[in-house]
């Protein structure tokens, strides 16, 4: 399963995202440090289900299917908040960094209000600009990673070097238990330019340089600028958006009002939709609190941010794809006559073959070919898996 690891430095509102994103109860107050065990939860990456085009009414098994939507289930981890100098271990920096291990991708959560200093003390909106927070948190987690890789570097560099090692083997161990891959490390190696250099060669500039790079490419990170209904907010998000890849407008506390109004029956409201419906009796208060969403949020923004984060986080910054293994490619079901039950998230590139082992070893060792369930054609392993395909595996090894 996919992790997605919420940062930000404290009192941004990553508290108010995670519980909107899974609906748990999560403590949420306005001081700082209120996080300090991770909260991990379930969310959602939202995607069109591919029933809508077959025709046929599907049987989710390893997500949920509302409407028209497939909801696919990522791990969310909200941990403790950053301030400068955590990766020194102050504040709960060193707790903080650790528990940011497993994560795939990162959701920066700012306050795109700037109504919070850097210590995460309440503060006048627009009293610090957000790009501050954007910059000083990513120079943290920079150099988090640069010291794990310096740690013994001269040391584990001439042991490599002397010993004619494969240097991606050997780099490999060095950064065990941060979810980096082969893959992440030739990307890193070819975008700092050390693909061909011995290691002791790479100096301290060199290093920072690779340790930079590797975070990037294997801890992406998203901003996710929430207080967007603000005003102030507004030409701040406008700035970021322009000078930053992937920065998506949030308001936590509309989308923990909505879903929350959703599962009280007052309204029906489908995360990351741009409106919802009143199906209930209103008081004043709410029927003020939902006005406000729709006019502050919904109606400038089209919709809350929060659904649209973790679906940047997973199928832009990861590049994922979403496929549903079959395995009646007639009736779009697995053995026991479940339609569509599952759908897996592949990265972009993968293979038939890719598809297979990730179902289960046996299914990849004895590949034969697949079948794509649309067309009804035949696939070799080569095959590049598309959004959405529907595939079938054939094997010459029985599933274990």
């Amino acid at each position: 399963m996919i992790t997605v690891g919420l940062i930000g430095k404290t009192n941004v509102g990553k508290s108010t995202f995670f519980a909107s994103a899974t609906m748990l109860d999560v403590e949420i107050a306005n001081r700082p440090f209120v996080t300090i065990e991770p909260n991990v939860g379930i969310a959602y990456a939202k995607k069109k289900c591919v029933h809508t085009e077959l025709k046929v009414v599907c049987n989710p098994k390893n997500s949920i299917c509302v409407e028209d939507y497939r909801f696919i289930p990522i791990k969310l981890v909200d941990v403790a908040g950053l301030i400068p100098g955590a990766h020194e271990g102050r504040g709960l920096g060193n707790k903080f960094l650790d528990d940011l291990r497993k994560a795939d991708v990162l959701i920066h959560v700012i306050d795109a209000s700037g109504s919070t200093n850097e210590e995460g003390v309440a503060i006048q909106p627009g009293s610090r600009d957000p790009e501050a927070d954007i910059e000083f948190v990513t120079k943290e987690i920079d150099e988090w990673f640069f010291s794990i890789l310096k740690k013994d570097w001269e040391k584990f560099a001439r042991t490599t070097d002397l010993s004619g090692k494969d240097i991606i083997e050997s780099l490999l161990t060095k950064v065990s238990g941060l979810s980096v891959n082969r893959k992440h490390l030739i990307k890193a190696l070819k975008a700092s330019g050390l693909e061909n250099v011995k290691l002791l060669q790479w100096g301290e500039e060199g290093l920072r340089k690779f340790s930079s790079k590797l975070r990037e490419v294997s801890k992406p990170i998203i901003i996710a600028a929430n207080k967007a209904d603000v005003t102030i907010a507004r030409e701040n998000i406008k700035r970021l958006q322009s000078k930053y890849p992937f920065v998506v407008p949030v308001s936590a506390e509309s989308e923990l009002a909505l879903r929350k109004a959703a599962k009280a029956g007052i309204i029906k409201y489908i995360p990351g939709d741009g409106n919802f419906k009143l199906t209930g009796n209103l008081d004043e208060r709410k029927a003020k609190a939902l006005e406000y969403i729709k006019t502050n949020v919904l109606e400038i923004y089209g919709n809350t941010g929060v659904q649209q984060a973790i679906n940047e986080a997973v199928f832009g910054a990861l590049n994922l794809i979403s496929v549903y293994p079959v395995e009646d490619e007639k009736k779009f079901t697995n053995k026991d006559g479940d339609v569509l039950p599952d759908v897996l998230l592949l990265e972009m590139g993968s293979t038939a073959k890719d598809l297979a082992y990730s179902i289960h070893t046996d299914l990849g060792k004895g590949f034969l070919y697949a079948v794509d369930a649309r067309r009804k054609t035949r696939l070799g392993e080569d095959y590049v898996l598309q959004d959405g395909d529907v595939i079938k595996i054939v094997s010459s090894l029985a599933r274990a």
